[in-house]
């Protein structure tokens, strides 16, 4: 999904952690740990429900980050109705809408080894959540002969 969003996002900064000095706008995106299907072979999908945080500073910080957070899912949708396979990766098979973006005041909600009791000042965040299945590239069950 990094490299689907930062390819889909241009200009905006897309990771899975939070520096301590961080630069906005972001789009911060977290495996929730709590959701998941294993198939014990991992020539086929895989799925996740995934955490997005879309970040926006002022001034227009609430707008821009629900913005964001539109630009998202439409990323998103466009990568799963025309497959962008990632070398070595895979492919989205699957996107649904878990959790429609909405506008969180604080960390109260966010999961991962970085949170913080406030955001910080004139900082919006929105939060969605996805959940995703993902084609993994073919491989062979065991090594050739």
């Amino acid at each position: 999904m990094l490299a689907i969003l930062r390819k889909g996002l241009p200009g905006i900064r897309v990771k899975s952690l939070i520096d301590q000095h961080e630069k906005f706008p972001l789009v911060l995106i977290r495996r929730d740990p709590s959701f998941g299907q294993w198939s014990a072979d991992t020539r086929f999908t895989d799925s996740a429900r995934v955490v997005i945080n879309a970040f926006a500073p002022d001034p227009n910080g609430d707008e821009d980050a629900a913005i964001l957070s539109e630009a998202v899912r439409v990323t998103l949708r466009d990568a799963w109705l025309k497959p962008q396979v990632i070398p070595g990766r895979g492919h989205i098979t699957r996107v649904d809408m878990n959790s429609s973006p909405r506008r969180a005041s604080d960390w109260a909600t966010a999961t991962g080894p970085v949170q913080y009791a406030d955001l910080p000042t004139d900082v919006w965040r929105y939060e969605s959540i996805y959940d995703i299945q993902i084609r993994k590239p073919r491989t062979r069950p065991y090594p050739p002969p």
